[in-house]
């Protein structure tokens, strides 16, 4: 049976490195995993109206939760017939060695883990954004036998990742855009911000007197917006 697996990671530059003698094999898999998506806007309402427009700011990382169970008994390991005979470890020490994956701090490089989250056809690359651990069943001497780990991660991508999946169109970034016999500010403004309304700023931000006359082969400078 595939199980789900964490691994830790190293990103540098444009690369990602997995450490695969490090992974986490979840001894049960979850029933079930929750992927959220969002989007960021920003509410502006045009003069005269009085429902804000939604404007699109950014998309939000992506989010993953899940929880997984960490039995020490031997039962479960038992019954997926997955033992070799060896007695597992307690439940304490089983979210110990996760901890040390997702959690514990790496001195030399400042943060906690990057980690790849991978499950038959399902891979996500994030960090740990909360971690909660539920001791249910306990030796004589209070040693936890089992425990309920909750779990989310926050997506997160190489630069160079995020450089493929940036759109460089994206009324975020900074424009210089090259005046064509045909071009008005105004739809240039559209072009670049998706709303004409942005022209006077344009163009006093580039000097100009005249903005309904422009010149073709004119260079316009286009800032993000805020």
């Amino acid at each position: 049976m595939e199980k789900l697996t964490i691994t830790p990671c190293t990103v540098s530059g444009q690369s990602i490195q997995e450490d695969s003698s490090k992974a986490f094999a979840v001894m049960m898999n979850p029933l079930a995993y929750d992927h959220e998506h969002s989007i960021r806007y920003q509410s502006g309402a045009a003069l005269g109206s009085s429902l804000p427009e939604q404007k699109f700011n950014a998309y939000r990382p992506e989010k993953v939760s899940f929880e997984i169970n960490l039995d020490g008994t031997g039962v479960a390991q038992a019954e997926i017939n997955d033992g070799d005979g060896t007695e597992p470890d307690d439940a304490k020490t089983q979210v110990d060695k996760l901890k040390a994956v997702v959690y514990k701090y790496d001195g030399t490089k400042h943060e906690p883990n990057y980690v790849k989250l991978t499950w038959g056809n399902f891979s996500f690359l994030g960090r740990l954004d909360k971690l909660a651990v539920n001791y249910n069943l306990f030796k004589p001497t209070g040693e936890p036998l089992r425990a309920k780990v909750k779990m989310s991660f926050v997506g997160s991508t190489s630069p160079c990742e995020e450089a493929l999946a940036a759109n460089k169109t994206s009324p975020d970034l900074s424009h210089l855009i090259e005046v064509k016999a045909g071009d008005t500010l105004p739809l240039l403004c559209f072009r670049v911000y998706n709303d004409s309304a942005y022209y006077l700023e344009v163009a006093r931000l580039n000097g100009l007197v005249n903005f309904r006359n422009l010149t073709p082969g004119a260079r316009l400078r286009f800032p993000p917006l805020r």
